[in-house]
């Protein structure tokens, strides 16, 4: 019992230095995957690469990523969450390097796969890693710091790829991992403590079966905003069906499977894992419409576009560490509903933009999205990571990544597929919008909105309909 007591001190001694560890770390991540967007024409010049090849540089990253969270989770579980962590920093430092020095566009796209491997790493096991070393009274306050480094990856990303590209070149993006990611290895091999959760064997029929099911989802909804429904995108629909009924078969049977299906049998974390997942597609739905918007029909230039662009992350920046620690006293359930429906609302309002909108008009609606993602998101992962038992943390951590990334590919998929329904083709060719065009283009963009306004009140919906447990004391 007093080893025990004694291991339980030592954690909370230093649970601040974990989780600027995690922190530091997990910044890299964002980063790149919205880094390499801006520059994407840019590599596509360089090495002479048509658009459909150079759009697989951040398409095969993501799909990677989202494809082996599950498994790397488990993995947690089984060999303890530092061992994972570090891994996966080591790996994207070096995968880093590949990509800087990339000598053509395929091996930039290979290099680029490699690099998701420990992306995914880094992004597995976080949730467990500060769910495990921090108390229950300040869990929400923890995730909600940490929260700040998403944000800023996301809203560093844009500006500091076009800085370093202009610098120097645009390898630079990449290899400047190297000094940031070693010094996140050295830091969190100092400070992270040794974490399991619960010991066994991986589940290898279920992670090759939940890897093609995730990886053919998620390669379906790519897809399916280009070109629409056609043989290969509904082969890799059909894919992803066959494995996903192979996976439930093989977990439902295996005595030690890699994703426990009991803990979707609780209430908080099914509605919780749902809403983030809800979430995170009004969110690039978002993304993804609003830089269309700002440059087609309102002519603003790619600087400005950027910096505007920067007010949503900046703004949860801000609010989520106080919305986490408020969770820890009042309870997580309302303060997520009432997110969500700020986010909700925000759409909304994006919906009825003008075709002459100023600045002060986009970047309030910008930032109030921002403020309902803020107080949403902390509290919300702070209920899903307390809800599940602490030998399955790392499959938890796990399924709450797997539902941010699936969240993002249904969100752009979403907005694409609207957009190019309801807007001719003659008009979605066009660079800059006027009169009739510009009107054209503004009806996509509501209804596309408005489905992500949906997303965000069902968010709200499932976030009330949680269990309200006692808040932390």
């Amino acid at each position: 019992m007093s080893s025990k007591l004694e291991e339980a001190a030592a954690l909370s001694r230093q649970r601040y230095k974990v989780l600027a560890a995690v922190m530091l770390g997990g910044i890299m991540g964002p980063i790149d995957a919205s880094i390499v967007n801006v520059i994407l024409p840019t590599m596509a010049e360089y090495f002479h690469a048509p658009i459909a090849t150079a759009q697989w540089v951040p398409l095969i990253y993501l799909l990677t990523i989202s494809s082996l969270l599950l498994f790397y989770g488990r993995l947690g579980d089984i060999l303890g969450y530092k061992r994972v962590y570090l891994w996966g920093l080591a790996c994207f430092v070096v995968t880093s390097a590949f990509c800087g020095l990339s000598p053509t566009i395929y091996w930039l796209i290979a290099f680029r796969a490699l690099q998701g491997i420990g992306a995914g790493m880094m992004m597995s096991v976080p949730f467990a890693i500060l769910t495990a070393v921090f108390q229950p009274h300040e869990r929400g306050r923890a995730l909600g710091i940490n929260a700040i480094s998403v944000s800023a990856g996301l809203a560093l990303g844009p500006t500091l790829g076009g800085l370093l590209t202009t610098l120097w070149s645009w390898r630079l993006v990449f290899l400047i991992n190297i000094p940031i990611g070693l010094a996140a290895l050295l830091w969190a091999g100092q400070v992270i403590p040794e974490l399991k959760g619960k010991p066994g064997r991986m589940d290898i029929a279920g992670a090759v079966s939940a890897f093609i099911c995730l990886f053919s989802f998620l390669f379906f909804f790519n897809q399916v905003q280009h070109g629409g429904i056609g043989p290969a995108t509904a082969a890799a629909a059909a894919v992803a069906v066959i494995a996903g009924a192979c996976f439930l078969h093989i977990e439902r049977r295996t005595p030690q499977p890699m994703v426990n299906l009991s803990l979707f049998k609780n209430r908080t974390f099914s509605l919780g894992t749902a809403g983030s997942l809800l979430n995170f597609a009004s969110q690039y739905i978002l993304v993804f419409l609003t830089p269309f918007y700002l440059q087609r029909v309102v002519h603003y230039t790619p600087d400005k576009i950027g910096l505007l662009m920067t007010c949503s992350p900046l703004t949860v920046m801000a609010v989520a560490p106080f919305s986490g620690s408020l969770s820890d006293r009042l309870g997580s359930r309302g303060l997520a509903t009432a997110g969500a429906a700020i986010c909700a609302a925000a759409l909304a309002a994006m919906a009825f933009l003008p075709a002459e909108a100023s600045t002060f008009t986009v970047a309030w609606r910008l930032s109030l999205f921002g403020l309902g993602t803020g107080i949403f998101q902390s509290p919300n992962n702070s209920a899903v990571m307390g809800s599940a038992p602490r030998p399955h943390l790392g499959v938890a951590s796990g399924i709450l990544a797997t539902a941010r990334n699936t969240g993002m590919a249904l969100g752009i998929a979403a907005a694409g597929l609207i957009l190019y329904s309801l807007v001719p083709p003659a008009v979605m060719l066009q660079e800059r919008l006027s009169g009739a065009a510009a009107i054209s283009f503004l009806g996509g963009l509501k209804y596309a909105y408005l489905c992500g306004s949906a997303f965000s009140f069902l968010a709200a919906l499932f976030c009330l309909m949680q269990t309200q447990p006692r808040p932390n004391r």
